[in-house]
């Protein structure tokens, strides 16, 4: 009896302490200026795919991408870099937002950069078998190329598993991927941007200081 009485009395303590809370350490990240955090879950664990920007730099001065991972959303690892603009031997600077995400058991990054072959901006693929990877390069191109407002890709995958890419700043563009990941079909196109959908008209039929 005075056994049942000591877990009673505990049971009780325990229920009279106010709820734990875990607090993460804010930044997650405090060894690096990073950018433009992509989310991917994969098998419980949240991978966040960023940008770095360099020290110094005065400008989006970035060469890699950068990958950290966490189980409890309060504890991370920094993985350090999957990759690199020296891993797209047709780009030569502005390593900005990515995106990473898996399917069929490979992991896609897709990733903007400054393209040797436009003198603009692109968006490259690369693929790994893991969502640390390493990455390579899946295509030795750009898979679209040729314009300063191609950055910030995102994939969206339907319900019918029809996956799309899109991207774009000030514009917004997409194709409609193949199985495959790494290619298309058709033309690029653009979406067109209205008050009911965005808040704003495109680009070009905004007017100055209109709200």
């Amino acid at each position: 009896m005075r056994i049942n009485n000591i877990k009673i009395a505990f049971a009780l303590f325990i229920a009279s302490l106010p709820p734990l809370v875990a607090n993460a350490i804010n930044p997650v990240v405090q060894t690096n200026f990073t950018t433009d955090p992509a989310p991917m879950v994969h098998n419980d664990t949240l991978y966040v795919y960023t940008g770095h920007d360099e020290d110094g730099a005065d400008f989006f001065w970035m060469q890699e991408w950068r990958v950290y991972s966490t189980t409890d959303m309060v504890n991370w690892t920094d993985h350090g870099s999957p990759l690199a603009i020296e891993d797209f031997k047709w780009a030569d600077d502005r390593a900005w937002a990515p995106q990473c995400i898996e399917r069929d058991g490979k992991f896609y990054f897709y990733v903007p950069l400054h393209s040797r072959l436009s003198g603009a901006m692109a968006i490259g693929v690369a693929v790994g078998d893991s969502p640390l990877g390493p990455f390579k390069d899946a295509i030795g191109r750009p898979l679209v190329d040729g314009s300063w407002d191609y950055i910030d890709p995102t994939v969206f995958v339907d319900d019918d598993g029809q996956a799309y890419l899109y991207w774009g700043n000030p514009e917004i563009y997409y194709v409609k991927l193949n199985k495959d990941m790494i290619s298309f079909d058709g033309d690029v196109h653009k979406v067109q941007q209205t008050i009911d959908g965005f808040g704003a008209p495109g680009p070009k039929e905004r007017v100055k200081d209109g709200v």
